[in-house]
């Protein structure tokens, strides 16, 4: 009897068992749900573009994504990336508000229920894009994750000098032949620096910068004219207006507005920085390191007044010069030592210059170096002379070198004539030298006579290395 009851004992627990076997069995046989990240890209055109503007790159970054992708999924094998591109024109004759309406109608429709957007906007339609973004049209803030601007004009471009003297909004209004729907005055007037600044302390944005070499050049001239004659520009933006210090912002060089769309040289390396930013790659972005003011004024002979020009280097002794000629009858001349600088310093430029001189009563005769052959001594020999009954006033300036820290190279450098009169004009800009730590750039400028000016001022940029992996804050969706 109890060999009955053991034996049926065990067959009940073998039953047991299986049954819980056969219970567990296909959960533990059941792999884990594949979970979803989606990059989902939505291209922007500028005003009086279209879709077409943008799928070179659109095309490039499909192109060149697959390497990414696969390296993201063998490190993360439990994630499958999944990519849509949405790239569709726009009306963009109208204002910022109504063009971010469009755009969030658009992702509404074409991008229902998705997330994870990168918005890639070029010049008016990356304005907006920060607009949208920033203000959370149509609730679009909680899909998008990043924000891509191309040449977008962020400053007010009202705030800068077009050929002619006549406001921006006039001009674009004529582009328009009157069919302006407020895109002029958005472009004109409204600042998208608060936008942009909003949105990368939330988000992210990435700005890309262009720009020809001196304001006066004649590399993006449209028609052979230059709109921006004070400004180094891309044909269409100034340079300093494609971006705020809230952007990682990376420069590309020597290109025109457009030369995304048509260069696949250029499109292949915006798609490149893009899939970095997203994946975690190393992008070069351009860092502010220092600046300056200088100002030119032509004498009163009829003809041009030429000058050469090197800013850059780091400011250590300044000073005035003053000498009062007592004399009735005679012209008296004055020999000053001026000027020095910390140990070790090598001596870059100076600067002299007469303050309020009257015709050629009052002059400097002649500067130099005190030693010409030591460049680390920093004294300057001033002569100075003024004519009977006469006060000469000089200023003078001493600069050192200053090159960037080993291993930091610069980036870029920009000269704009922020104020002065017509018929004046900086003709070329160059590094100095061929040291990729040296910030010094050589400025060639020149004023028509009699008497017109200009004052500019000069930026030198540095380059800085940057990692984000945006891909790690992406959400991540289950399939139903």
């Amino acid at each position: 009897m109890f060999t009955v009851i053991m034996k049926r004992l065990t067959w009940l627990v073998v039953i047991g068992v299986v049954i819980l076997l056969g219970i567990a069995s296909p959960a533990q046989a059941q792999e884990e749900p594949t979970r979803v990240k989606e990059i989902n890209f939505v291209f922007l055109h500028g005003a009086g573009g279209t879709a077409c503007a943008m799928q070179l790159l659109a095309d490039t970054v499909l192109e060149q994504i697959e390497p990414y992708i696969l390296e993201y999924e063998e490190a993360n094998p439990d994630i499958d990336i999944q990519v849509d591109i949405l790239n569709r024109c726009y009306p963009s004759d109208v204002d910022m508000r109504t063009w971010a309406n469009n755009i969030a109608a658009s992702i509404g429709r074409y991008f229902h229920g998705k997330r994870n957007i990168i918005l890639v906007g070029h010049s008016a339609g990356g304005k907006a894009a920060l607009y949208a973004v920033a203000n959370n049209v149509g609730g679009i803030r909680e899909k998008v994750a990043m924000v891509v601007t191309i040449n977008a004009p962020i400053k007010p471009l009202g705030e800068y000098y077009i050929t002619g003297g006549a406001a921006v909004v006039d001009y674009c209004r004529a582009r328009w032949l009157l069919a302006d729907q407020g895109i002029c005055d958005s472009i004109a007037y409204y600042d998208s620096s608060l936008d942009g600044s909003r949105v990368a302390s939330n988000k992210h944005w990435l700005a890309f910068i262009s720009a020809e070499v001196a304001p006066s050049s004649a590399q993006f001239d449209f028609g052979g004219i230059d709109a921006w004659p004070r400004d180094m520009d891309d044909s269409a933006i100034p340079i300093s207006a494609q971006y705020s210090d809230a952007a990682d912002v990376v420069y590309y060089g020597e290109h025109g507005h457009s030369d995304f769309s048509n260069s696949g040289v250029v499109a292949g390396f915006m798609a490149e920085q893009i899939l970095h930013y997203i994946f975690g790659g190393t992008i070069e972005c351009s860092v502010f390191v220092r600046s300056g003011i200088f100002e030119h004024k032509a004498g009163w002979l009829l003809g041009a007044d030429y000058w050469e020009d090197i800013f850059g280097g780091i400011l250590v002794d300044s000073g005035r010069l003053e000498h009062m000629n007592e004399s009735y009858f005679l012209w008296r001349e004055w020999q000053d030592v001026v000027g020095e600088c910390p140990e070790e310093s090598i001596r870059s430029t100076y600067q002299v210059s007469l303050v309020d001189p009257f015709l050629f009563f009052t002059g400097v005769a002649e500067s130099s170096w005190f030693i010409p052959d030591n460049s680390q001594d920093c004294q300057l020999y001033i002569r100075t002379r003024a004519a009977p009954r006469n006060r000469v006033k000089v200023d003078w300036k001493i600069y050192r070198q200053g090159l960037l820290p080993e291993g930091v190279e610069r980036d870029h450098y920009e000269v704009e004539i922020v104020t002065g009169t017509p018929l004046t004009s900086i003709k070329h800009v160059s590094w100095l030298t061929d040291d990729p730590r040296d910030l010094r750039v050589r400025i060639l400028s020149q004023a028509e006579s009699p008497f017109r000016w200009f004052k500019a001022e000069w930026r030198v940029y540095s380059k800085e290395l940057r990692q984000r992996q945006i891909i790690d804050e992406l959400l991540i969706e289950f399939p139903s």
